[in-house]
């Protein structure tokens, strides 16, 4: 008798061998596809894993017309060219399915993780149910109990919720996007645009939110700031008015106080405390990351999972601010004591409390606690994981902290009957923030001992000339939580959202910038089909999604009304189409349209950047075409954004290419620029394009480097290109001894 346990990912699935072995798993491999055989007390068990899911949403019968509602599971590798990797890993499962007589679930306990056992238990082993491990962590206790805890079914909630939501993003999103695509092709654009049931309502926040800085007056005031000096220490202070919104009231004053020292009329001292913070759940985890480090919310949720299955966290998609003692505090932070000193001395000063209990928060989750460190540690940081890291093991301990306490002391000076005030907030206990340091960032200010009646020095009264600010965009992080409040996505999906809505080129910019095809888009969309743009009807179906999960509704209730919701909303498309489609294709062509400068040969036209229609690559060209046919090359990747800056060299103007870095570039071909200068430099190329000495690319080992060139100027790059991209600048180098000189 031998049981096979499935898990989501080849290192789970290491983790989980390891956990249930009596003796060292014994390794195996087929094609390439590792999977482990093992003995658990006597009992024969095989560990296999998939890679995410295998099976996946796709139509019955292919076509590109709308509505299309029929629908099925297939092997991902079948529909996707780029998870063609993942069909040995099926073939592997398959084949073990053959050897074995029971079935265990090891993916991860969400619906997510759910739906991809589900469909593996029912498609490649031709099961109709399986039992279930849950766990938290990958850690070997929690593995050891899981299995012996493990359910004797699938968690079917989860599982239909996870269908229905797989079903409804395939209806939305193929449906929607084929609508808006077919329209603008009809006006002989052809050009993929894309919607779905969450990313045109997240994208109609951003644009309403454009348009609301757009549409902003700024409105001039006037501040008032007094420089002083009371008992030798320098002390700043703004009339009690704050903004004069009448520049003559502002000066007024001015005239009034201009020459007269001040009295201080008032102190006022308050204190406030600080409760400990909440333990992580995802989002707080992602906003924390993005405020202290700069770090995207699909980043932070990459190295969160990354730790997660290398055993130094608790599963990170949750929505829970809980911790449930059963995880065993005393446990963690003595082992989280013995990794390095500066965690010893914060588990020191927490052993002295009488009890441990962590401030929790009100978000709950019924799959998972709040993200915590396990203690374990046997894994190589590089910079930006042990950041995230250290992190969550600093707001693990900060939870268990005792309340901080500030004090703000208020002044108020008396300047010839007019009012100003001085305000300095401290701290004057610690607690929590030792717990959380270096990630506490307070503005420490301190005044010397005053007393009423003291007199102020008064230096100087300056008149600041202010305007009121645009609202601020929305950062990713903040986006991320603004969907979370509306209940728009979920907490493992929103940021692939937010990542879909740039790559559709909807937005730019790190702080979100709608871009015209975006405004466009949205503008259309709420004209002609506003239905699309709701939120209310996404936020609804999530309500009945999550009724699936806790099986108070049966799936098919939700996907017939989906299906007859979007049926209504494509139909009154279908009748507006033409109109829908001439809309956008103006939207686009205005969107698209990037001018870098008049062409530098006609001295007529203007050079936009343009796309072809055949290849899709995009190039610059004059706008006066057939009458002048001049053409440059650029990228095919990075947005080209135009500069008010000229090339020295040549005087072509310069283009930004925005990609992961931001480079100033000339694209004349023949420019100076594009030259290699340094004479020992230039031979050396020479005698790497006569094939007189090679160099072995560093990274593949198989092919050599050769000469070519780009826009950026000449460059080294593999020879064994597109399957090895390494390229070397020639500039810094190269040097004779790395090359071997040919017989």
């Amino acid at each position: 008798m031998t049981e096979l346990i499935i898990t989501e990912k080849p290192s789970a699935c290491n983790r989980v061998a390891d956990a249930l072995a009596d003796d060292k798993p014994r390794k195996l491999n087929i094609s390439g596809v590792p999977f482990y055989k093992l003995k658990h007390h006597k009992k024969n068990i095989i560990v296999a894993c998939a890679v995410g899911h295998l099976y996946t949403i796709a139509e019955k019968k292919k076509s590109f017309k709308y509505p299309s509602f029929n629908v099925e599971w297939k092997p991902t590798a079948e529909v996707d060219k780029n998870s063609s990797f993942s069909k040995k890993y099926l073939n592997v499962i398959k084949k073990l399915s053959k050897e074995v007589s029971s079935f265990t679930v090891a993916t991860d306990f969400d619906i997510e993780g759910e739906t991809i056992g589900l469909n593996i238990i029912r498609y490649a082993c031709n099961q109709k149910d399986a039992s279930r491990m849950k766990f938290s962590t990958l850690t070997k206790p929690d593995l050891i109990e899981s299995y012996s805890k493990k359910q004797k079914s699938l968690d079917w909630g989860q599982a239909y919720a996870g269908e229905a939501r797989h079903i409804l993003d395939w209806l939305y999103g193929i449906n929607l996007s084929r609508a808006l695509t077919l329209a603008l092709r009809k006006s002989k654009i052809y050009k993929t645009l894309s919607s779905g049931r969450v990313q045109g309502p997240a994208l109609k926040i951003i644009v309403e939110k454009e348009l609301e800085i757009r549409k902003f007056v700024p409105k001039k005031y006037w501040q008032l700031e007094l420089i002083g000096k009371v008992k030798k220490s320098n002390i700043n202070a703004w009339h009690e008015k704050d903004k004069f919104w009448d520049e003559k009231e502002c000066k007024d004053v001015l005239k009034k106080v201009k020459g007269h020292d001040g009295t201080i009329k008032d102190i006022e001292k308050r204190e406030t405390k600080h409760p400990p913070p909440f333990p992580f759940d995802l989002t707080t985890l992602q906003i924390e990351a993005h405020r202290l480090f700069g770090f995207t919310p699909k980043r932070t949720l990459d190295i969160a999972q990354e730790l997660y299955l290398n055993g130094l966290i608790s599963y990170p998609r949750t929505s829970s601010q809980k911790l449930p003692a059963k995880i065993g505090f005393k446990k963690i932070l003595n082992s989280l004591g013995k990794q390095n000193k500066d965690y010893l001395k914060l588990v020191e000063i927490l052993s002295k409390k009488n009890y441990l209990k962590p401030n929790e928060g009100n978000k709950t989750d019924p799959a998972h606690p709040a993200i915590y460190p396990t203690g374990f540690d046997s894994f190589k940081f590089n910079p930006q994981n042990k950041k995230i890291y250290d992190l969550i093991v600093k707001r693990f301990f900060a939870t268990f902290g005792d309340w901080a306490k500030r004090e703000t002391i208020s002044i108020v000076i008396d300047v010839n009957s007019e009012k100003f005030i001085a305000k300095g907030t401290h701290t004057t206990e610690k607690g929590w923030y030792v717990l959380y340091e270096p990630y506490v960032r307070l503005k420490e200010e301190e005044f010397p001992e005053l007393n009423t009646g003291e007199t102020v020095k008064v230096k100087d009264i300056i008149k600041h000339d202010k305007e009121t600010e645009p609202p601020k965009r929305y950062s990713q992080a903040s986006l991320i939580k603004e969907l979370e409040k509306r209940n728009l996505g979920t907490k493992s999906t929103r940021a692939q959202i937010i990542d879909s809505l740039y790559q559709r080129e909807y937005v730019q910019e790190k702080s979100i910038e709608a871009t015209e095809l975006g405004i466009h888009t949205i503008r259309v969309l709420k004209k002609h089909s506003p239905r699309i743009v709701e939120e209310e009807l996404t936020r609804y179906f999530e309500e009945e999604m999550e009724k699936i999960r806790k099986e108070k509704i049966k799936p098919e209730t939700v996907i017939n009304k989906a299906k007859s919701e979007l049926r209504a909303i494509l139909d009154d498309f279908k009748i507006k189409e033409t109109k829908i489609g001439n809309e956008l294709k103006e939207a686009y062509k205005e969107a698209m349209t990037t001018e870098i400068g008049i062409c530098v040969n006609c001295k007529k036209g203007k050079l936009v950047v343009k796309h072809s229609r055949k290849t899709k690559q995009r190039f610059i060209a004059c706008d006066a075409y057939p009458k002048c046919k001049t053409i440059f090359s650029i990228p095919e990747h990075g947005k080209i954004k135009p500069t008010d800056k000229k090339c020295e060299k040549c005087g072509f103007p310069l283009i930004q290419i925005i990609n992961k870095k931001k480079q100033v570039v000339c694209f004349n071909p023949k420019c100076k620029t594009k030259k290699i200068i340094d004479k020992e430099v230039k031979k050396e190329a020479e005698e790497i394009k006569n094939g007189k000495v090679e160099k072995e690319c560093p990274k593949c080992k198989k092919g050599i480097l050769v000469v070519r060139k780009s826009v950026y100027g000449q460059f080294l790059g593999c020879s064994e290109f597109p399957r090895c991209r390494y390229t070397e600048r020639l500039r810094d180098g190269p040097l004779k001894e790395d090359f071997n000189n040919k017989k």
